[in-house]
């Protein structure tokens, strides 16, 4: 199998830098062939990457999300929470419909991942976040007018930190953080899954206004 070009912000589709995140897409692809089944790419928005000013890093598909549609936050119920908060702030356009033909476009906008590969139980281990940092150091150096990162759950955080030159220790993860990190201004939010919603550790309005916040800055 190939390994992945140094200094691509995209895996190949049978990248093989993580054995174990490996080996679980293809028992995924045996189960369920019609699935997308492979690193998730970068969503881009329609005007190209000099339009992106907003970069959006998650943890890491889900089996029946990401994993399943191609698409990041798509097909499961941090999507639904993302994308209407994307939309009524300007970042999104059109109706989503967790599909990736529902014709959703971003608007200067573009969401990834800090994992590409779905993990078991939806638990990257810390060797395999590193690893794909191979990843994300070039996501966020393709986007040449790129001003703020929203990084959702602290494992995204840290690793954005990381991938930005920067110590953790000096950039501790809190929702609603904005703190300036090698020349990015970087946000921090919970991660909008079931579970944060559901236990009230993250609520709408905690989301919505941390885009309200990014916004401001935007328009600044």
């Amino acid at each position: 199998m190939p390994v992945p070009l140094s200094g691509s912000p995209e895996p190949d589709r049978n990248c093989p830098l993580c054995p174990r995140l490996h080996d679980f897409i293809a028992e995924w692809r045996q189960r369920e062939p019609s699935w997308f089944n492979g690193p998730v790419p970068t969503f881009l928005p329609t005007e190209g990457e000099k339009s992106v000013q907003l970069l959006i890093i998650g943890l890491a598909p889900g089996v029946r999300g990401a994993n399943r549609t191609g698409r990041p936050f798509t097909g499961d119920y941090a999507g639904d929470l993302l994308y209407s908060t994307l939309i009524s702030h300007g970042f999104a356009r059109g109706e989503f419909k967790a599909r990736p033909d529902d014709g959703l476009e971003l608007v200067g906008t573009a969401i990834t991942n800090a994992v590409r590969c779905v993990p078991p139980e939806n638990k990257p281990v810390g060797a395999e976040i590193s690893t794909c940092r191979t990843f994300l150091v070039p996501t966020i150096a393709r986007f040449p007018n790129l001003r703020a990162v929203l990084a959702l759950g602290s494992i995204a955080h840290q690793s954005t930190v990381r991938a930005l030159g920067q110590r953790v220790a000096a950039y501790p993860f809190k929702h609603g953080g904005q703190l300036e990190a090698g020349g990015i201004t970087l946000f921090s939010s919970y991660h909008c899954s079931r579970y944060n919603t559901n236990t009230g550790v993250l609520t709408e309005e905690m989301f919505v206004s941390v885009f309200g916040k990014i916004k401001a800055f935007l328009q600044s």
